[in-house]
This record gives C-alpha cells, sequence and structure tokens, in this order.
C-alpha cells in the first residue's frame, strides 16, 4: 500500500526467486503434514530430508534476496546506455555466465549474493540452534551449544569477509554511517549479540544466548537498511536513479490509507504473538503436534 511502484518492479524482478520460494514454504508445510500419514520409516526419512532440504535452501534464498538489494540491479534493463524498458522495471536471470556481482547484467545469484546467502544459513542455523536449546530437553542440546560456539567463529569471519567484499562492490557503501553517526547503533546490536554468541558457553540462562541471536538478526537487517536508506532499491547503471521511500511512495491518502491499515495490521500481529507464546511457554517436550 505504501510503495506500489517498488512493490511492483520487486515482485516483476524477482518473479523466478520469488515461485522458488514459494514452493519451499510449501514443500516444508507438506512435509509437516504427509510425515505421519504412513508408518513406514522410508516414507519418514523421505519426508524429513524434504523438509530440511526446504528448509536450508529457504534460509539461502532470504540471504541472497538481501544481497540482491544491497547490491542492487540494473533498473531498466539498461543495455550499451539505452533502457530497453521502463526506468523502474528490472529482469534477472538465475545467473549469468560470468556469476559477477559487477556485470552489466546481474543474476539473482552470483559470489556476493551467494556469501550473503551462507551468511544467513550460518546466522539462523545458530538462532535454530538456540531455539531448540530453550524450547525443549533435547538429547542433543549439549551438542547444539557446542554448534552454536563454533559457528559463532565462522559468523565472525564471514561476517568481516562480507564487510570487506561489499566496500569493493559499493565503495560508498558506510557512508551514511559516517554522514549520521546514530546508525551506528545498529552495527552495535549486531556485534554485541556476536560477541555474546562467541561466549555463550558463559551465560547462565539458554534465554540468553537465544536473545543474544535474535540481536545479531535483528542489528544484521537494520545495518544492512541504515546503510542504504533513503534508498530501497539500488541501481546498477547511470541511467536510471535509485528506488527509493521518495519516488516509489503513493500519494498522500494512500500514505494516510497504509498508516490506519498498517498499524491495525501490526497491532493484530501483536496481540497474535502474545497470544502465542502464552499457548508455548515453557518447554514444548509433552506436548503432541497440533497442541
Amino acid at each position: 500500500m505504501a510503495f506500489p511502484t517498488f512493490y511492483a518492479a520487486v515482485f516483476s524482478g524477482f518473479y523466478l526467486p520469488l515461485i522458488m520460494v514459494l514452493w519451499l514454504i510449501i514443500f516444508r508445510a507438506i512435509s509437516l503434514e504427509f510425515r505421519n500419514k504412513f508408518d513406514y520409516q522410508m516414507w519418514k526419512d523421505i519426508w524429513d530430508k524434504a523438509f530440511g532440504i526446504s528448509s536450508l535452501l529457504l534460509v539461502l534464498f532470504f540471504g541472497m534476496a538481501l544481497g540482491n538489494i544491497v547490491r542492487g540491479v540494473n533498473l531498466g534493463g539498461v543495455e550499451n546506455g539505452v533502457s530497453t524498458y521502463e526506468a523502474h522495471y528490472f529482469f534477472l536471470p538465475l545467473w549469468n555466465s560470468s556469476f559477477s556481482p559487477l556485470a552489466e547484467n546481474p543474476g539473482v545469484i552470483d559470489w556476493f549474493t551467494l556469501l550473503i546467502g551462507v551468511v544467513a544459513v550460518v546466522t539462523l542455523s545458530i538462532h535454530g540452534s538456540a531455539w531448540i536449546i530453550l524450547k525443549t530437553n533435547s538429547s542433543i542440546n549439549n551438542q547444539l551449544k557446542d554448534v552454536i560456539h563454533k559457528l559463532s567463529f565462522v559468523l565472525l569471519v564471514l561476517t568481516i569477509l562480507s564487510l570487506a567484499i561489499w566496500q569493493i562492490i559499493k565503495p560508498n557503501a558506510l557512508y551514511n554511517f559516517m554522514d549520521k553517526p546514530y546508525l551506528i547503533v545498529f552495527p552495535v546490536f549486531y556485534f554485541i549479540g556476536l560477541f555474546a554468541l562467541i561466549f555463550s558457553k558463559k551465560l547462565k540462562k539458554d534465554i540468553y544466548v537465544f536473545y543474544a541471536s535474535s540481536l545479531v538478526i535483528l542489528g544484521g537487517l537494520t545495518s544492512s537498511l541504515a546503510s542504504m536508506f533513503p534508498v530501497v532499491l539500488p541501481s546498477t547503471n547511470s541511467i536510471n536513479e535509485s528506488l527509493t521511500i521518495y519516488n516509489t511512495s503513493a500519494s498522500n491518502y494512500g500514505l494516510s490509507v497504509a498508516l490506519v491499515w498498517g498499524t491495525i495490521g501490526i497491532i493484530l500481529l501483536v496481540v497474535y504473538a502474545i497470544v502465542q507464546k502464552r499457548f508455548m511457554k515453557g518447554k514444548i517436550d509433552d506436548m503432541e503436534y497440533g497442541h
């Protein structure tokens, strides 16, 4: 409602990966439903694998989606200095022959977006492990604590590597933080959470580890957005300007309607989250599926 031009551009340009994401979400859901339809181990193993693979690829695609947003796209489909269609539209192949983020027509998957995808996989592996430890008395909880500790160091290395490569792709990527120093609070959130995870074995309560992983996710996403503001989708060419919150927003009337219904929607989401938290309070080991 608030940014119809951005919505139209992104959902047409990223149509192929969005359909793939939709199928992965579907496979996650049907894997849970189909797993117990027949009491055969092979049948259960098939759907367990389907759930695991679709979950892994879903996280990878979400990470690559963020990589595409911060890298930018060829708005207008510029070739040899000429736009082949409207300035705010674009088309991305799944990948191109060069597999490079610096190509004139980059693909959805290149070595930069793949790196951000791996960062997402590691981050949410930590987060999922922290959630299992918090909500269950599983026999693998001690192993998961070791996984979190080791993956935290991997995440630190990947973070430094991705920041260095980002500077090559977007030399002015950190300009906003120098121009508006108060935005540094978002990267601070990220690194506080990350260093807490590195020392997670010293944290006395399991919920502190979960808070730390949540802080990493919150800090990472907000830092990415803060570095781009007010741009919401950068243009990789100099012919067509980037999409911003200003040139993609609806009219004043549209924004006022979006504000009202958006506020109502957020309130409903908060109420739903509170109700769910009360129902799922404490450990869930003794709950039946569908409880």
